[in-house]
């Protein structure tokens, strides 16, 4: 009778401990949800350059995609183009906000010289509603933008990319009439603050190539908030 009731102590104490453990995982995981929630609009969210798209050196696959102006899109529609500066952005992460005035700038200074910057909205609006077509149309308008704004709808061409921010910059050039990556990041060295920036990494980039010279940082890091999939 003893061993019985030591039996049945044990499974109850068991159950506690299961009961105790579930409840626990339960309150971290919505901690986890509240941290996310209560974030302040510009925490920084670095990203190194990851493996599972291209890398420095890789050829960019052309595509087409639906601009805000409803007409299809493709790298191989810019005959005469050196090259693309291709962004992934959206319409309201604070990053890529802070980032539209310096993207209209890079257009008007490197499009007449053969490097025309080609956005690309990687967002699905299932998860972040703000970046429906409809809206990335409005925003075209009121942020000014003299490039295409492109709707990557079925989120491929930026998981090509390997694209994880927005803002996230790839360079291309192109070389016997493949587009090679150049360059991989940030568009320079101060994403919140235009008017602080010390380093223009990617014009840097592109005068570099249009000198005929080898770029010489290839790589830097991308911050922004993640793409939301």
């Amino acid at each position: 009778m003893k061993k019985i009731l030591t039996y049945i102590s044990l499974a109850a104490l068991a159950l506690l401990t299961f009961n105790s453990c579930k409840n626990e995982s339960v309150d971290k995981s919505e901690d986890v949800a509240i941290n996310e929630i209560v974030q302040p609009e510009f925490t920084e969210i670095e990203s190194e350059t990851e493996t599972k798209g291209y890398i420095i050196g890789d050829e960019a696959t052309d595509f087409k995609l639906k601009d805000v102006n409803e007409k299809m899109v493709s790298l191989s529609d810019y005959k005469e183009a050196k090259g693309f500066i291709v962004i992934f952005t959206c319409n309201t992460c604070p990053f890529a906000v802070a980032s539209e005035e310096r993207m209209v700038a890079l257009d008007k200074e490197f499009k007449p010289k053969g490097y025309p910057v080609i956005a690309i909205n990687p967002n699905n609006p299932e998860v972040q509603p703000d970046d429906t077509y409809e809206l990335m149309q409005k925003k075209a308008k009121e942020a000014g933008f003299t490039f295409p704004y492109l709707y990557d709808e079925s989120q491929s061409v930026y998981a090509k990319y390997g694209a994880t921010k927005t803002p996230h910059v790839y360079l291309l050039q192109k070389e016997d009439g493949k587009n090679i990556v150049k360059y991989i990041g940030a568009i320079d060295d101060n994403v919140r603050n235009a008017s602080e920036v010390k380093d223009r990494f990617l014009a840097n980039a592109v005068n570099e190539l249009l000198a005929g010279k080898e770029v010489s940082v290839k790589e830097t890091k991308a911050i922004g908030c993640s793409v939301k999939q």
